[in-house]
């Protein structure tokens, strides 16, 4: 167990996966900002993080304007990586690849939102078409579209990215710019008398450490974090199954990652393809439970592949996992911002599923918040804190 060099930093942010580590990169990277930072990772391997379980999509498919507008930064960053990291030599430059979502809908009133959603994305500039199954059947004709009606689709900018590479890149730079990284673990807080402010941190190996702010970047654990602090927020670990599997017979053309209606989705991977779902029944479960239940490939996703691509009847699994959500349970969407009570306790919790894409955007704010006080790039003030406090959901009907 590692312990810092410093008895006091300005900011302390308790998890270092992909939100600690694009946080503190950006903060790190602002020559407005010159404060300390320590960033305190329980477990540095990364094994069991949401992180190393994610399948890196992104999508500018949601129903609210500011979850597309950060996801049209996040693709623009991963386009422009290497300039975003300071054109260095040594970082590589991800690939975008834009087979798109291809979002279906199996009855009239789902088809309607997703015409509704179009059209919202469309105003703000991303390339989402509106398709009929006659549509989608000439542009993909592997499918089989019995029940299907419509499906949204955009081969702008949407679909996966190695998102190995900026988790990587975003740690090892934040660390070449001071930032401190121990493998140790934040036990304890202690707040000040009118219990306004977090004073100090106190972390597994004994020492307090006194801090200006704490950002809680803790993935699914995100409450634990928050109840040192005497807050509760809504976030909790859900499972999530990803399966790759071969094709015997494979398509002759990318397969868009394909939101079945039956909760499955599928896309290319490689050469391969990759499926996920939920399991059947979606609880929350212990922290450290990511045992698989094999019956659901073989009950839930293998049929529902082959229902919907009869071609993928025969397929070979070559892999599968179990990770786990950081699911917000109020509305599925981040929790940002200041805690309104106390003011230096801030999050970047309850990302649901699309923390990885909304990660460079969401980074990005979340530093101008510590730096600056403000948000000043996107306004991501509905995300805010407050809204929980309020039981307010901020509805998103774009949910996978």
């Amino acid at each position: 167990m590692e312990t810092p060099v410093n008895a006091s930093y300005d900011v302390i942010i308790v998890g270092g996966a992909m939100y600690g580590s694009s946080v503190s990169w950006w903060l790190a990277d602002n020559p407005d900002f010159d404060g300390s930072i320590l960033v305190v990772e329980r477990d540095p391997t990364y094994e069991f993080c949401s992180t190393s379980h994610t399948n890196s999509c992104i999508r500018q498919q949601f129903s609210n304007e500011i979850n597309v507008r950060v996801s049209q930064f996040g693709a623009e960053f991963v386009k422009n990586f290497r300039e975003y990291m300071g054109n260095d030599p040594r970082v590589p430059q991800p690939v975008l690849q834009s087979y798109g979502y291809m979002y279906m809908a199996d009855n009239e009133e789902f088809a309607g939102i997703l015409k509704e959603n179009q059209e919202i994305q469309a105003a703000c500039g991303a390339g989402t078409k509106h398709l009929t199954a006659d549509e989608i059947a000439a542009a993909y004709p592997f499918y089989n579209l019995d029940g299907i009606v419509g499906a949204n689709h955009n081969l702008v900018d949407e679909g996966y990215f190695d998102g190995a590479t900026l988790f990587d890149w975003w740690k090892r730079s934040a660390r070449e710019k001071g930032v401190e990284y121990i493998a140790n673990e934040v036990v304890a807080m202690t707040r000040n008398g009118a219990g306004t402010r977090v004073e100090s941190v106190t972390l597994k190996s004994g020492e307090v450490i006194s801090c200006g702010t704490v950002v809680n970047a803790s993935g699914p654990r995100a409450v634990l974090t928050s109840r040192m602090a005497g807050i509760e927020i809504p976030v909790e670990p859900r499972k999530r199954y990803t399966f790759i599997f071969a094709a015997e017979n494979p398509l002759d053309q990318d397969l868009p990652l394909t939101i079945d209606p039956s909760g499955v989705h599928m896309r290319t991977d490689g050469q391969y393809y990759l499926a996920g779902c939920p399991p059947y029944e979606d609880p929350a479960v212990d922290y450290d439970d990511f045992v698989e239940d094999h019956s659901i490939w073989e009950e839930k996703a293998w049929p529902a592949i082959a229902n919907r691509i009869p071609q993928f009847e025969a397929i070979k699994l070559i892999n599968s996992w179990a990770g786990h959500y950081a699911f917000n349970t109020l509305d599925q969407n981040a929790i940002l911002g200041r805690h309104t009570q106390v003011e230096n306790f801030i999050f970047v919790n309850g990302f649901s599923g699309h923390g990885f894409q909304q990660s460079p955007a969401m980074g990005r704010g979340t530093s101008e918040l510590i730096a600056y006080g403000e948000y000043r790039s996107l306004d991501l003030s509905p995300f805010n804190y407050d809204r929980i406090e309020r039981n307010e959901a901020f509805v998103e009907k774009a949910v996978i």
